[in-house]
């Protein structure tokens, strides 16, 4: 029987510690934060047909964060000297909110990496001279990675909307012709075998310039498909054996996230990036408070991390 077509479960993801089974759910410890992400704001200048976090020129759930409010995560790592490598920002639309380059600049500045997801549209090509100008000063260390849902531009707008296609790839080629490192993030929504999808990309990478290296899956990120209502399996304990997987390469090993909820005063850290309005997995007002175990207790730890075998960040 189709499980899809079931839709989820309502005894799943409701206990923390035990499944709907009554076994152990499996947890994730914090090894040490290596990728520090701020949402910075949920208004986009798209309203995509399935965005996880249902950005949109609307949608303000999640208020811009402040330039102040990131510093003061950032003095938290350097005084904890935790092992934050990286520092990622999303949305919404990051380039909307109008402190992301002094945001940038202030990661950079003090030695760590920053990405920015983007769809490369009107709000970033306004900060074209600001971009530049963070490509002199830091080089590499600043990567763009551009959301090109699929190869073939009426595909990518139908997940996008019309006119989509043109201003985001006018904007990747723009990054790839003015030397910045650019990835770009793609979708498994169409079913066309993984091979099949990134020999598409390579031949649009091709035509275009842009060097990226469409097999390398960091450099390509294709991501699978995100629905809540979707009936998946829940992880146990017992299934990293099963599945011969770590709870080490799951994302919230390694991350956690910033936002700051419309109408409140402070941000909190969330367990990660996708989980954005789910009160259950808020962690504290600062990365210490957050360093304690993730309980696997939503689908999309199921159908993203553990099964789908995907991360936010390389």
């Amino acid at each position: 029987m189709d499980q899809i077509a079931l839709g989820l479960d309502p005894a799943k993801f409701r206990d923390p510690f035990v499944t709907a089974k009554g076994e152990t759910r499996a947890r994730v410890a914090l090894r040490g934060l290596e990728t520090l992400w701020f949402n910075t704001g949920t208004l986009c200048n798209l309203t995509c047909r399935n965005c996880y976090i249902e950005s949109s020129p609307r949608n303000d759930r999640l208020a811009y964060l402040t330039a102040g409010e990131v510093a003061a995560y950032l003095d938290e790592i350097a005084r904890d000297r935790l092992p934050t490598s990286l520092i990622g920002f999303t949305g919404g639309e990051p380039f909307m909110n109008p402190d992301l380059v002094p945001m940038l600049r202030d990661a950079l500045s003090r030695g760590l990496e920053a990405l920015v997801l983007t769809n490369a549209m009107k709000p970033m090509r306004k900060r074209d001279k600001d971009l530049l100008a963070l490509r002199d000063a830091y080089g590499d260390r600043l990567t763009l990675r551009v959301s090109l849902d699929h190869y073939d531009p009426a595909i990518h707008e139908q997940e996008r909307g019309r006119q989509s296609w043109a201003p985001t790839l006018d904007g990747l080629t723009w990054l790839a012709r003015n030397g910045f490192r650019i990835d770009v993030a793609g979708r498994h929504f169409t079913g066309e075998p993984e091979a099949r999808l990134r020999a598409g990309y390579a031949a649009l990478f091709a035509e275009r310039a842009i060097p990226i290296d469409a097999q390398d899956p960091v450099r390509l990120m294709l991501f699978p498909e995100l629905d809540p209502a979707r009936d998946v399996p829940e992880i146990t304990t017992a299934c990293w054996t099963i599945l011969r997987k770590s709870p080490d390469d799951v994302m919230c090993a390694s991350a956690r996230m910033v936002a700051r909820r419309s109408g409140s005063d402070r941000p909190v850290v969330l367990a990660c990036t996708l989980l954005a309005y789910d009160p259950r997995f808020e962690m504290g007002t600062t990365l210490a408070e957050a360093a304690r175990p993730v309980p696997l207790n939503h689908p999309f730890c199921a159908s993203f991390c553990v099964l789908g075998g995907a991360a936010c960040s390389r």
